[in-house]
Formats: C-alpha cells, sequence, structure tokens
C-alpha cells in the first residue's frame, strides 16, 4: 500500500466510523478542500464543514481506491439518516502523512430534497 493511501484509507475509517477527532489527526492544518459547496480554507472550516455529515453516516462502503505516494482517491457509497444512498469520490494530496488538499465530488440534490429545498 503507498504511503498517500494508507492515510487516505486511515481517515476514511476515522470519519465514517464517526471518530472525527480521529480523522483530525490526518487533516493538515491549512488543508483546501473543493467541495460543492465553494473552496474550504483550514482544518477549522473543513472541521465544520465535514463533521456534521460524518454524524449522519450509519453505513459506508468503499468502492474503491488507489493511489502513489503523494495523491490517492477514494469512491464510496454512504447510507446516512437523510439520504439512503449518498455516493462520494475524494481525490486527495497528501504530504507528511497528513491531508493538504481535497477535492470532494458528491450529489448534493438527494440532500436538497430530503430538507424540504425542492
Amino acid at each position: 500500500m503507498t504511503a498517500a493511501l494508507e492515510t487516505v484509507l486511515a481517515y476514511y475509517e476515522a470519519w465514517t466510523s464517526q471518530n472525527f477527532d480521529k480523522a483530525m489527526h490526518y487533516i493538515a492544518d491549512d488543508i483546501v478542500c473543493q467541495s460543492p459547496a465553494g473552496p474550504i480554507h483550514g482544518a477549522a472550516a473543513f472541521r465544520a464543514f465535514m463533521e456534521p455529515f460524518s454524524q449522519k453516516v450509519t453505513t459506508s462502503t468503499l468502492l474503491s481506491s488507489f493511489g502513489d505516494d503523494t495523491t490517492a482517491l477514494l469512491m464510496y457509497d454512504t447510507v446516512t439518516t437523510p439520504v439512503p444512498h449518498a455516493p462520494g469520490a475524494e481525490l486527495h494530496t497528501v504530504a507528511d502523512g497528513r491531508i493538504t488538499h481535497l477535492h470532494l465530488i458528491f450529489d448534493r440534490l438527494p440532500f436538497a430534497k430530503a430538507r424540504g429545498e425542492i
């Protein structure tokens, strides 16, 4: 297993098991996250964005993963309390065992429908 993939899989396991304190161990202080809602800068902003979602996850199935020494890509399907299938993909850049950049892709429409916005 490559260094980046090892880090990213440990991060994934932590946030999908609702242990966000452990997940944050793998996040760089100056992380940049490209999300469907726009860019997120810094660990505190990233936590404020991602932790509430992680608390809604009941199960997650890792569909695929691969990586090299500096990048890793995951694709997964989560089951959440508001939405029964919420697939996502994440492209990570890793340096010194921390995720410095995360490009997150997921469909926001099912969540908007669940909140009654559509």
